[in-house]
């Protein structure tokens, strides 16, 4: 796996955002990179049909502490987006796990919204040296929490969707009243194919039939933190209850919010994220 398009984009200072296209045997990775290079690193894992952008608000508020990297998931935002990979969650995880290694990085606390907890959670079972801790922010935790969607499906033949069809189609991803979803995150949908986005939700559904969420954490014995926006649309936010089950877990519900809190209210999302990160930095690298 080598850097490709050129090596890295850097703007700036050496802390500045910057962006490189890493080649792997299935397709290329997207990242990116801010703060500090040789502060303690925070890996950031969107969700289904969402990209690197999705954190933009956030970022601000965590680089004067941390090294903060974004990775578009293979078939999301500027990654590849073959039609003949797997994009199963464990195979996720393992494009992440090599990407990091690419990166030089050795440990990392790791965050994932949405389904990018269950790419979080992969890589932990497959790579328990270099997560150091988990948070995951509005992450359902088995299937039964599901709240099934009354928004009308997007199907082959309107394919790429109008702005209007991805709205509705993305509504019950946000509950805060008067937000409006920025733009990019709009094109970054329609910058899927039918494909991916099919088959990157499902992939999600196929890990937690396998097993639920709490079940895999609790003998990984990492540090979890677990934010979860009250007014979900998604996912019933009583269902974060049974992440208590996995020994030492933080559970912090956030009123007025959605399934999007990085997004709908970064600062309060930021808050708890680090704290705990505070906590657990010392041991990454």
């Amino acid at each position: 796996m080598t850097i490709s398009d050129g090596g890295p984009h850097v703007n700036g200072s050496p802390e500045a955002t910057e962006s490189s296209t890493l080649s792997l045997d299935d397709g290329t990775i997207y990242v990116c990179q801010d703060g500090p290079r040789d502060a303690p690193a925070l890996l950031l894992i969107h969700g289904s049909a969402s990209s690197t952008r999705s954190w933009d608000p956030l970022v601000p508020m965590l680089t004067r502490s941390h090294r903060v990297i974004r990775i578009d998931l293979l078939g999301h935002g500027r990654s590849a987006k073959p039609a003949d990979r797997s994009y199963e969650i464990p195979d996720q995880g393992n494009r992440v796990g090599v990407a990091l290694d690419r990166l030089g990085v050795k440990h990392a606390i790791v965050v994932g919204h949405s389904s990018g907890g269950y790419s979080a959670t992969a890589l932990a079972e497959q790579r328990p040296d270099l997560v150091t801790a988990l948070a995951l922010i509005n992450t359902g935790p088995s299937l039964d929490a599901f709240i099934a969607s009354e928004s009308a499906a997007i199907g082959p033949s309107q394919w790429p969707p109008t702005d209007e069809q991805i709205r509705q189609f993305a509504s019950t991803g946000f509950s805060r009243a008067g937000y409006q979803i920025p733009q990019e995150l709009l094109d970054e949908v329609r910058s899927m194919t039918y494909h991916t986005l099919t088959m990157t939700m499902k992939a999600s559904r196929d890990y937690l039939e396998q097993q639920a969420l709490p079940d895999r954490l609790t003998p990984l014995g990492k540090p979890l933190l677990v934010i979860f926006g009250e007014d979900d649309r998604r996912w019933r936010s009583s269902s974060a209850a049974g992440y208590r089950t996995v020994p030492g877990a933080k559970v912090e519900l956030l009123p007025g919010l959605g399934h999007s809190p990085n997004l709908e209210d970064p600062p309060r999302t930021a808050a708890p994220l680090l704290a705990f990160a505070a906590i657990h930095a010392a041991q990454t690298d």
